[in-house]
């Protein structure tokens, strides 16, 4: 199923505010009409992307808790 400019768009507002108690954040849906589909799913990959990186961060962090 290939997803629509519209849904692109919807996923990467909603990774952008994945994280309840953060202020949102909000991108104008206008602006991102002009972008072409490859360039919607390089934004997503790349929000996605930093998002693994942060969670890995976190796990590393949270290791210097563990009792041995």
């Amino acid at each position: 199923m290939e997803s629509t400019k519209e849904q692109l768009i919807s996923d990467i507002q909603n990774l952008l505010n994945r994280y309840d108690g953060l202020k949102p954040t909000t991108i104008n849906p206008d602006l991102l009409q002009f972008m072409d589909k490859a360039t919607l799913l390089q934004i997503i990959s790349s929000l996605l992307k930093q998002q693994e990186n942060t969670n890995e961060n976190n796990i590393e962090w949270l290791q210097q808790f563990k009792t041995i």
